[in-house]
């Protein structure tokens, strides 16, 4: 009789245990654990899901650094878009490594004089997009991403043209690029905007935390 007491008094509380992990684990993922913010990212949940979706992303990176849209005057490049797409998906490291080691890498292969400019131009950027879009506005997250890609371009655009002052030695170069590298951050931070809200990959990415 005891044994059976036991069992039907274990048998609830296990259950209540098990309903309120799961009712900790949904907070964690929606934000809101004790009225704070708690930033639960892909390398925290699973590792191997955030080696092979980095790649995935850094590879994109590498692959759009080796055609441009033709323009007037120059070609504008759409890895700006994987960067701010992948920076707001990923944690800062992550974001790093997608935006500065895989334009360093694109650049090594089909275009090495700026190759060190990238790196720190589009790693800072990416780091900087990662860190802003998980520590402002949690509860306006569109509003969170268009900050977010904004400071980002304004890095990027600033340490390039630095960058290139630099690596070709005159100034009047630097300023004639400006204009490309402008119209590449705009559309990087549209081309992000719409991927992750528009046409839902922030929501499709949470899912992937919660399998």
């Amino acid at each position: 009789m005891k044994t059976i007491g036991l069992a039907l008094f274990i048998r609830p509380v296990g259950g209540i245990l098990h309903t309120i992990k799961n009712l900790k684990w949904r907070q964690a993922m929606t934000g809101i654990t004790a009225g704070k913010t708690k930033n639960v990212t892909l390398r925290e949940v699973n590792k191997v899901k955030w080696i092979t979706t980095t790649a995935i992303f850094m590879g994109m990176n590498i692959a759009l650094c080796a055609f441009g849209v033709p323009v007037p005057g120059g070609h504008l490049y759409l890895n700006d878009v994987v960067i701010c797409t992948a920076s707001m998906l990923l944690d800062p490291v992550g974001a790093f490594i997608v935006g500065g080691i895989g334009a360093f890498l694109g650049d090594f292969l089909f275009y090495p004089l700026p190759m060190f400019v990238s790196l720190a131009a589009h790693g800072l950027q990416a780091a900087a997009i990662s860190i802003l879009f998980r520590n402002i506005f949690p509860r306006h997250r569109r509003l969170a991403g268009t900050i977010s890609v904004l400071v980002g371009a304004v890095i990027m655009v600033t340490l390039y043209t630095l960058g290139k002052i630099y690596v070709y030695s005159t100034f009047e170069y630097a300023m004639i690029k400006l204009p490309y590298e402008i119209a590449q951050a705009l559309l990087g931070i549209i081309g992000s905007l719409v991927l992750c809200f528009r046409c839902g990959l922030i929501d499709s990415f949470r899912r992937i935390l919660q399998d």
